[in-house]
């Protein structure tokens, strides 16, 4: 046990020593944020379209994509994606060959396109980030899924029962410049636009048929604007000036739409829709914007979706404190004050349905000024909650952020990630793909259970406050047949079990209840024979657990972390599992790089630079604290 704790000690202080150089000198840390080659494809594309010079950007783009196709031809969003991805095939071979640094004949481009045609062409791309830029540039009619929309439902106030503002704020960003680009029917070609005629594997695209749930929807859209005063003329031109000017406010410092990369790429595309000059300011600024998220992956340029700089920033300030390191240190004062200067006093979106709330929150990325969200914001308190004690500047930025955490807390009793009882059940029927998990924000394990780990540990709060109560209750009446719980953030069931299990200890849930020895048991069954624990992106897609085969350090630091809030004592399966994420820390392979972050299945899986760092020292820290005598 002493040589445990020896090793233990070794690593907390390797991690931490590499986190102080780390470090930037405005207090913040810069770890990628790595999603596929979406952007990637999808910048380039842009690019060319908008004929913008910016060859360095997009040789380095080109090869980081070309270096990612498989052996099969094809590219797939993580590595035991069974059959590849068609949808990513389709954005890496577009952009290819429009970057013009790959032709028709080259191998890899012959490899692609059979890929492509064995799984159906064009006609069976799924992404709804694809469908649309091929839209855009020509490659196909847009979709009955968005057309049938119209653009007038962005003046139905949001008392009616079916508004704009019944969609979560990340659908609805990306919404609003698809609806834009689909009324007008927008279609950009240039001279270079490449020819994807050869991908198509039957000769028309196929009519889409309305379910009736989908028409229920129309007729509830068309219900609202027979309420609407005015010719449709004149509300045709009131909704497309509502959204352009939707698009405009939302624009952060950046140039950037609401600070995610996909959405900005729409939007550019839906001014040019509008009229606007490919050299309008801002558009400009929006490439500039887009340009400015890159970062290196193994020594290759991407594009992140959105720079997690604040996340990591909280997340590594509260990890360093649990490993030791004192408040006072320069690396906590200087990551403290970071974070004191991006949390968030502006309105935005998520007032709408919390009208009654001060802004106080945390946002993903430092450029992120309106739209925070609750699991940002309870990591930016726990960085700075023991400072809060003793300095009123500290105080009264944590005080504003509770109250804005608490305050988020859905009717059901759960908390969802950025906008409070944004979760009609009816807009998940939209054929739209992705819809399903994009078109709501409802209560997740994850968020519940992470922001019942932070009010309990560091606001002291439990089950006999009725909102505590609530929120335990909602967690207890989701848990899985198994004994799991789903994550929304990130993959998957051993994430949302262990935020559930964190959750629900601090909030004074005796250990011994049946839901959290169910949930323990559940997650010492799949341990994996050498002691660590591994989870496929596959489960987000299927909704049941799959095993990866391997073993990872931030799935299994989460389910370690889980463990020990169960266990007073180490046991048999804590301790393999520790020694397990220790070497996993000084190992490199798929599986250390493997995806853990989640976003939308089957769309959108992230790899986090920052896990392999964060979780473990929290996890290591955490067994220290408990179990060394």
């Amino acid at each position: 046990m002493r040589n445990l704790f020896s090793q233990i000690d070794q690593e907390i202080q390797r991690l931490t020593m590499n986190l102080i150089h780390e470090q930037h000198q405005d207090g913040s840390w810069h770890f990628c944020f790595e999603n596929g080659i979406l952007i990637d494809a999808h910048l380039i594309i842009l690019l060319r379209t908008l004929n913008m010079p910016s060859e360095d950007l997009i040789k380095r783009l080109h090869e980081r994509i070309l270096a990612e196709q498989q052996a099969d031809g094809g590219w797939r969003w993580y590595t035991d994606e069974k059959g590849g991805n068609l949808s990513a095939s389709v954005d890496a071979y577009y952009a290819l060959l429009y970057s013009g640094y790959s032709q028709t004949n080259d191998e890899p481009i012959e490899r692609a396109r059979r890929y492509i045609q064995s799984k159906g062409g064009l006609e069976k791309v799924t992404s709804i980030l694809t469908i649309a830029l091929l839209a855009a540039t020509g490659q196909r009619k847009w979709p009955a899924s968005i057309t049938s929309i119209p653009l007038e439902v962005l003046l139905l106030p949001a008392s009616f029962p079916i508004s704009i503002y019944d969609f979560s704020g990340y659908s609805r960003v990306h919404l609003v410049p698809l609806l834009i680009m689909a009324d007008r029917k927008f279609a950009m070609k240039t001279a270079a636009t490449p020819d994807l005629s050869d991908l198509r594997v039957v000769s028309t695209q196929a009519e889409e048929s309305y379910t009736r749930e989908l028409q229920d929807i129309l007729a509830g859209i068309q219900s609202g604007l027979g309420r609407l005063i005015g010719t449709p003329r004149s509300l045709h031109e009131a909704a497309t000036t509502k959204a352009e000017q939707f698009m405009i406010q939302r624009i952060e410092s950046d140039g950037t739409l609401y600070s995610y990369a996909s959405c900005t790429l729409l939007m550019i595309f839906a001014f040019l829709a509008l009229g606007y000059d490919s050299k309008h300011p801002l558009i400009t600024h929006a490439v500039q914007g887009l340009i400015a998220m890159q970062c290196l992956s193994r020594g290759r340029t991407t594009i992140q979706n959105s720079p997690s700089t604040v996340w990591d920033t909280a997340l590594l300030t509260y990890a360093l404190q649990q490993a030791g390191m004192s408040d006072e240190h320069e690396t906590i004062q200087r990551a403290t004050k970071y974070l004191l200067a991006v949390q968030q006093y502006k309105t935005g979106d998520w007032q709408i349905h919390n009208p009654n709330a001060l802004p106080g929150g945390w946002g993903f990325s430092e450029t992120n000024t309106i739209n925070p969200d609750v699991d940002d914001s309870t990591a930016a308190l726990r960085a700075i909650h023991s400072l809060s004690h003793r300095d009123p500047t500290y105080r009264d930025a944590w005080n504003r952020g509770i109250h804005w955490v608490i305050s988020m807390q859905n009717n059901d009793g759960g908390w969802p990630a950025f906008e409070k009882n944004t979760d009609k059940e009816m807009l998940t029927w939209l054929a739209i793909p992705g819809a399903k998990s994009a078109a709501t924000d409802p209560s997740e394990a994850d968020l519940t259970g992470r922001t019942l780990e932070y009010l309990g540990n560091f606001a002291a709060l439990d089950i006999k406050h009725e909102f505590i109560g609530r929120g335990t209750h909602w967690l207890i009446e989701h848990q899985g047949q198994d004994g799991s719980w789903y994550g929304h953030w990130g993959i998957c069931y051993i994430y949302g079990t262990w935020a559930a299990l964190t959750g629900l200890t601090a909030t004074g849930i005796s250990p011994d209840h049946a839901a959290i020895q169910k949930g323990a048991n559940w997650l010492q069954r799949i341990q994996n024979p050498d002691g660590g624990w591994g989870e496929s992106c596959q489960s987000d897609q299927l909704r049941h657990f799959v095993p990866l085969g391997a073993s990872t350090p931030s799935q299994t630091a989460w389910a370690l972390d889980a463990l020990m809030a169960v266990h007073a004592q180490p046991t048999p399966a804590i301790d393999r599992g520790i020694h397990r994420l220790i070497t996993l820390l000084h190992e490199d392979h798929w599986a250390t790089t493997y995806p853990t972050g989640a976003g939308l299945p089957d769309f959108f899986y992230v790899h986090y630079h920052s896990y392999r760092t964060i979780w473990p020292l929290l996890t290591l820290s955490h067994y220290r604290s408990k179990y060394k005598k």
